[in-house]
């Protein structure tokens, strides 16, 4: 074991430090988005978060600007992409729509992010992203209303309204939280919004 290695394993209690990866990196730059906005992807703290130095960031990123982008690729994996995959395993579409809005909302309450990010959709990168979520979102719900029967321009509208419910839903949750039912009665209010989602006209 060379100097340095024995001297980072002395300062880490005796443990071999794991070595990060851009996906730490990533993750660690999502939850400061949460906490303080685009403002909070900076450097330094998030290397003292991680428990790391400068020179971790340096290996994975050439810059800030390739942190955010790692940053929004990974939140469009894990908060959409997974999601999906997650409720295809239902067979019924009906279900799927009810778990995925359930999933959705119910994630949105506890984690800021989506807020966050919403609130600085006027910086490019962020505009970008937002605009490829929105698209794979609102497609793949209006996928779910034809899959139940709805001709191809209504099943679309529906699923716009469907996600702006969810939008809606996620900004009160965030600024005036008593004004959604709480735990016990949600499932019973989301319940009744798809019921009025997928009503014939």
């Amino acid at each position: 074991m060379d100097m340095a290695r024995q001297q980072r394993t002395k300062e880490s209690g005796g443990v071999p430090r794991q070595r990060l990866t851009a996906q730490d990196w990533a993750d660690a730059a999502l939850a400061a988005i949460g906490e303080g906005g685009l403002a909070a992807v900076a450097v330094e703290p998030l290397a003292a978060r991680l428990g790391t130095t400068k020179g971790s960031f340096y290996w994975h990123f050439a810059n800030r600007e390739a942190l955010v982008e790692a940053a929004l690729e990974r939140w469009e994996q894990l908060g959409t992409e997974a999601v999906i995959t997650e409720v295809e395993a239902e067979p019924d579409p009906g279900e799927r729509l009810r778990r995925l809005l359930l999933h959705a909302t119910n994630r949105s309450a506890e984690d800021p992010l989506e807020v966050s990010l919403l609130a600085t959709a006027a910086q490019p990168r962020v505009a970008a992203a937002l605009a490829r979520v929105t698209e794979r979102r609102i497609g793949y719900v209006a996928s779910l209303f034809a899959e139940l029967g709805f001709p191809e321009e209504e099943a679309r509208r529906r699923g716009l309204l469907a996600y702006t419910a969810y939008l809606g839903h996620t900004q009160l949750a965030h600024a005036v939280p008593r004004s959604l039912p709480d735990a016990a009665a949600r499932e019973r209010y989301l319940d009744d919004v798809i019921d009025m989602l997928v009503r014939p006209l």
